[in-house]
């Protein structure tokens, strides 16, 4: 990453780190751009953002983009849908494998967790804290969770934290050390779309400009698809 001086600055949920650290940040650079980004969950960046923090461009949750949209903060011509994601369940390396197959079996899963690791401001773990209750789980497994403020909860699992990983399936295989098991099952499931533009007076709009153009090539897609997202466009 370079230094913010002389460099595109950009504020980047997490979901896309893996893609971005394998693929398009170094082809940028490879074309001559320079890039500091600041990553955080979409809901750090949109406080960031309101607090009166500046970049030249965000990727961000869809819907946190339509607000920004709406609140004047975006260039809305510049906006382009990147990435599709799904949420998924991860182990430590060499871990059994528990069924998710179904509801049934990924309740089953999370109640004889010893403990299970979700983000508070994640996208990921704000989704999972409101199915909890759905399930019928919220007590069980907040009994015992680890909840980790932001950043990649896998960590968790390899630092023996936790034997079960809730986050973007992307997320979840930036950590080396542990094993995806999988999506959650279709009925718990959300696919989250995220969105990148280009915020209202940066001060490098042409290098926001030449980056969001490389979020949708041929190879950008196939860096998504390696790092467990699926392109959006």
């Amino acid at each position: 990453m370079a230094d913010e001086q002389n460099a595109t600055r950009l504020k980047c949920a997490l979901v896309v780190r893996g893609a971005f650290d394998a693929h398009v940040v170094p082809a940028f650079e490879a074309a001559g751009g320079r890039v500091a980004i600041h990553w955080a969950p979409t809901a750090v960046i949109m406080t960031a953002i309101e607090a009166g923090e500046t970049a030249d461009a965000v990727l961000v949750l869809s819907d946190a983009m339509d607000r920004l949209i709406a609140d004047g903060r975006i260039e809305a011509e510049s906006r382009v849908d990147a990435v599709r994601s799904r949420y998924g369940i991860a182990v430590k390396a060499g871990a059994d494998h528990p069924d998710i197959a179904t509801v049934e079996a990924l309740k089953r899963t999370l109640v004889a967790a010893r403990s299970v690791a979700y983000s508070r401001t994640g996208a990921s773990g704000i989704y999972f804290a409101g199915l909890l209750p759905r399930l019928g789980l919220a007590e069980a497994v907040n009994a015992r969770a680890t909840i980790i403020p932001q950043g990649f909860t896998a960590e968790k699992l390899v630092s023996g934290e936790a034997d079960i990983a809730v986050q973007q399936i992307s997320e979840l295989m930036v950590v080396p050390g542990i094993e995806v098991v999988g999506p959650l099952p279709d009925p718990v499931q959300e696919v989250t779309t995220f969105s990148a533009a280009i915020l209202r007076g940066a001060t490098d709009r042409a290098g926001a400009l030449r980056f969001l153009a490389g979020l949708t090539t041929p190879a950008a897609a196939s860096a998504y698809r390696i790092s467990g997202l699926e392109p959006a466009f």
